[in-house]
């Protein structure tokens, strides 16, 4: 049976259709009322955004579902976990000054903030799955004590999942470092011909794997913990690991950490995906690159793989900007993502989740007038 999703595009000359009322309206029509109880503890999963990045998803439009939670009469909380990587949020201090300096005050969103996985990531519960690669997986304790969830998305690329909405963050942004880097566990390597040794890798490694000597980077296997901040920073795309063997597993993997965020949940948890700003990176990284498409629009259900394949749809039935990192498959119809970096298998993250029973690809988008 197909999933619901409704949909609002961002056209409007009226203020009864702007964003501010379409969130709204979006969270009455997907029923996410329903999912809530009076004095349920809810969490709102979003992205704070790395200290330098400016494309995650407004602290205005979050207040709106906090708005809406606390009409149910419910208790929302706004959260999400530490960083595997070094950075601005690789421990709750540094995450919840990054957040407050993004907005995400309660004077503006409404509800307090949370780090899910306690201050060092150490606030870990294990969840049974017995799925292909794991038989449990580690979820930050806040989320899996959370009587709800809403979560919501920034819908936008990534440098080794192809594409980032619900279901990954479900799966990176639920799980502590520990599951993070279970996620990856990706071997990390050095093209000596593309390398120039100009130490950005060193800089940001969070464990000192990659070392500069003799003008070229090197990557300690026995250090590295497969994170992919350097591939990410690496200016001449010089570290990659083995797209053969690797992708298809991490993708996998990925989407075993989604279901395992959510399994005792699936009757509580609405999901929002806000379609603007489709950058080529993840909001981890501490910049904002151009867009690679028109703005879509803000899509919300109740499964995440219908969400997600909608979302993919949308985005790949626009004409794609002229950008450095998109080199084809500009025209409506094509994979937007495979055009920027062809290595990935984005779609892993709906097929192998509808086999897990996170949801199904076929949906009803409805159209909110």
């Amino acid at each position: 049976m197909a999933s619901d999703v409704f949909f609002a595009d961002f056209k409007t000359r009226s203020w009864k259709n702007n964003k501010i009322n379409r969130i709204q309206e979006l969270f009455d029509k997907a029923g996410f009322a329903g999912l809530l109880k009076k004095k349920d503890l809810a969490a709102i999963k979003i992205h704070f955004g790395e200290k330098g990045n400016d494309s995650f998803i407004s602290p205005v439009y979050v207040r709106q579902v906090v708005d809406k939670i606390k009409e149910a009469k419910a208790k929302p909380f706004i959260t999400d976990t530490n960083t595997l990587y070094s950075g601005s949020r690789s421990n709750s201090v540094d995450h919840l000054i990054t957040a407050i300096e993004h907005g995400f005050s309660y004077s503006v969103v409404g509800a307090p903030l949370i780090i899910a996985d306690g201050l060092t990531s150490k606030n870990i519960t294990e969840v049974e799955i017995d799925k292909k690669h794991f038989k449990s997986v580690k979820i930050a304790s806040d989320i899996v004590s959370a009587n709800a969830i809403i979560a919501l998305s920034h819908f936008k690329g990534h440098e080794l999942a192809g594409w980032g909405g619900a279901i990954k963050n479900l799966a990176m942004g639920c799980a502590p470092a520990a599951g993070k880097q279970q996620q990856h566990d990706l071997t990390m390597r050095v093209d000596k011909e593309k390398c120039t040794g100009c130490g950005s890798c060193e800089e940001v490694c969070p464990v000192a794997a990659a070392v500069v000597t003799d003008e070229l980077s090197k990557i300690d296997s026995k250090l590295c913990i497969g994170c992919g901040e350097c591939m990410t920073v690496c200016p001449e795309k010089a570290i990659n690991p083995n797209w053969g063997t690797d992708i298809k597993d991490f993708m996998e993997r990925m989407t075993e950490y989604a279901y395992g965020a959510v399994k005792d949940k699936l009757d509580k948890i609405g999901f929002i995906n806000f379609v603007q700003n489709v950058t080529p990176d993840c909001d981890c990284v501490p910049w904002s690159d151009a867009p690679i498409v028109p703005d879509v629009g803000i899509l919300a259900s109740k499964d995440p793989v219908a969400l997600d394949k909608a979302s993919l749809d949308l985005v790949n039935g626009q004409t794609g900007h002229q950008h450095d990192l998109l080199k084809g498959n500009h025209d409506p119809g094509l994979d937007k993502f495979q055009g920027m970096r062809s290595y990935t298998q984005g779609l892993i993250q709906v097929t192998y989740g509808e086999e897990l029973g996170l949801g199904t690809q076929d949906y009803n988008l409805i159209r909110l007038e």
